[in-house]
């Protein structure tokens, strides 16, 4: 790797290269477990777990699972918000050698019943208030187990007994409807099993977890990971942080997506660190649990750091325990980045990944050169480069925009029962991302869009993450996103949809003549809609092809 520019602006405390174990996940943050039995791993609304009551609650689940009939290779779907079951969950079937199947519990009935057929999954585990769902989706699928588990089982007392009571009277709550058959059991009646699960050979290279895209451009698709991904992106991940036994991690992203499984969950676990869960993001909740926890790392989307800025009463809150902010799906505005580093003091370091090499691949470094507004360079073991975006070969010069390619140890096996998708996209040993960057003379790269977003208005290329930006520097802009729509001469043209802050109205042609102040004129968006608020995907990153599908069917019904 000694021809890459990048090399010269590693942190001198992150080798280039990794050894990697010849282990599976499970195995290797069982080593760090096991040596630090009585230290904090995981709190959760007020409760704490050591690493030795973690595991020995894995090891008990793992028993009762078995007892039931789930064995290695078998394919078992998890539907739990962040919280310690689901933690124990993951970790119960990366023991046994089965797969976890990761879903979001937002999943509507028709895309749940999609993942269960096209995984093949024989079992669930899922959150009690999803009962009625799961049972919609038991009509279309068969299961041969199903575990459900409550909030309540790990809240620490008296929120545990006040639980059930808010849940009674919160009439919005979704009713829990669990039928008495065979293959239905409470995840607290398996905990009570003996914590001597049977031992199984588990091969590095078979697939671990099974992670479907969010389908933001196109099908959703099944991703196969093996533990040897996953062990190599917690380590990568690791040693980019300079994480620790001392640091403590805010997990508010989903652990059921590869961004808050690997950062979140194995990463600090992997190192003896702690985890702070919180089931969702509430921009708040947050900003209360960093000024109470005094965590020191935190990974976020820009969505969540927009949402914390605009707080109105955000600096009652202590936010300096934080040393570095991991934040990727989508480029931060450098407005939003600047506000919140002065605010906390804490390095905001953009990277770059996607769930077909686990998560995060490439970074800014900490304490290297960084480079706000790029996506900084790779990992430890990872290697890119910028390719013609017509053949996929020719190697673009410094400066000029193509595909980003990557290859290293964390790539996916390839997607579930889609042998042309994983052909088109893993090629020669390389990833194709699909990924529009610019890489500069030091090796650093700019993301400038995904490659299905390219808009060409009147022949010039334009990528809509260029206007994004503008427009969040409008000061009434709280959030912003452009799309191309189909135009009947131009080919296609721009359309901005944008949220106002709080307390603020927006005239759309305050909108456009600020863009035309700001950008060339191929450029400006010709038509602004003010929105309250704009669709997002299950980590907060704005789902532009959704508002363009929007906008195509308005046109088609207009014909």
């Amino acid at each position: 790797m000694a021809e890459h520019p990048w090399l010269k602006h590693y942190d001198p405390a992150v080798p280039h290269h990794l050894d990697y174990p010849d282990i599976d996940i499970h195995g290797l943050v069982r080593q760090t477990a096991d040596r630090r039995k009585d230290k904090p791993a995981l709190r959760f609304l007020g409760l704490t777990l050591s690493y030795g009551r973690l595991f020995e609650l894995v090891d008990r689940l793992a028993t009762g699972l078995a007892a039931r009939g789930v064995k290695k290779g078998d394919r078992i779907i998890l539907l739990m918000p962040n919280c310690p079951q689901f933690v124990i969950s993951y970790y119960a079937l990366m023991r046994l050698g089965a797969t976890a199947v990761l879903a979001n519990p937002l999943n509507v009935e028709r895309e749940l019943i999609f993942k269960f057929q096209d995984s093949g999954a024989k079992g669930l585990i899922a959150l009690d208030l999803l009962s009625q769902r799961v049972n919609n989706v038991r009509r279309e699928a068969k299961l041969d187990l199903v575990v459900y588990t409550g909030l309540q089982d790990f809240l620490p007392f008296p929120k545990n007994l006040l639980y059930p009571l808010k849940r009674a009277l919160d009439k919005k709550m979704p009713k829990v409807v669990v039928p008495a058959d065979g293959a239905t059991v409470w995840l607290k009646d398996l905990l009570k099993s003996p914590p001597s699960p049977p031992a199984v050979a588990i091969d590095p290279n078979a697939m671990a977890v099974l992670i479907y895209s969010g389908g933001t451009t196109g099908v959703s698709k099944g991703i196969m990971l093996s533990h040897k991904a996953l062990v190599a992106n917690a380590m990568q991940a690791c040693a980019w942080g300079s994480m620790g036994p001392d640091d403590s991690l805010l997990a508010v992203l989903p652990l059921f997506h590869g961004f808050g499984m690997s950062v979140c969950m194995n990463a600090p676990l992997l190192h003896g660190g702690r985890m702070i869960l919180l089931p969702r993001f509430d921009a708040r909740e947050v900003c209360q649990t960093i000024n109470a926890e005094k965590p020191s790392l935190f990974a976020g989307v820009p969505t969540m750091f927009i949402a914390i800025k605009e707080l109105p009463d955000v600096d009652r809150y202590d936010l300096k325990s934080l040393r570095g902010i991991f934040v990727g799906a989508a480029p931060l505005p450098l407005p939003v980045m600047r506000e919140f580093e002065q605010r906390t003091g804490a390095a905001l370091i953009e990277g770059f990944g996607l769930t077909e090499a686990v998560t995060a691949v490439a970074c800014n470094p900490f304490h290297g050169l960084r480079k706000p507004g790029t996506i900084g360079i790779p990992f430890p073991d990872v290697e890119w480069k910028i390719v013609d975006l017509a053949d996929g070969r020719k190697e673009m010069p410094v400066g000029e925009a193509g595909e980003i390619i990557l290859r290293g140890p964390e790539l996916m096996l390839g997607y579930l029962n889609q042998p042309e998708k994983t052909a088109e996209t893993l090629r020669d040993g390389w990833l194709y991302t699909g990924d529009i960057g610019v890489m500069d003379a030091d090796g650093y790269v700019t993301l400038v869009d995904r490659k299905k977003d390219l808009v060409i208005v009147s022949g010039f290329n334009v990528f809509p993450s260029e206007i994004d930006e503008v427009l969040h520097g409008h000061p009434k802009v709280a959030e912003a996103v452009a799309v191309g729509l189909p135009h009947p001469t131009k080919g296609e043209y721009l359309k901005a949809f944008v949220v106002p802050k709080a307390g603020q109205t927006i005239d759309p042609q305050e909108i456009i003549a600020f863009c035309k102040e700001n950008l060339s004129a191929y450029m400006v968006p010709k038509e602004v809609e003010v929105r309250a608020e704009l669709p997002k995907s299950m980590i907060g990153k704005v789902l532009r092809r959704n508002l363009r599908e929007e906008e195509e069917k308005k046109w088609e019904a207009g014909k």
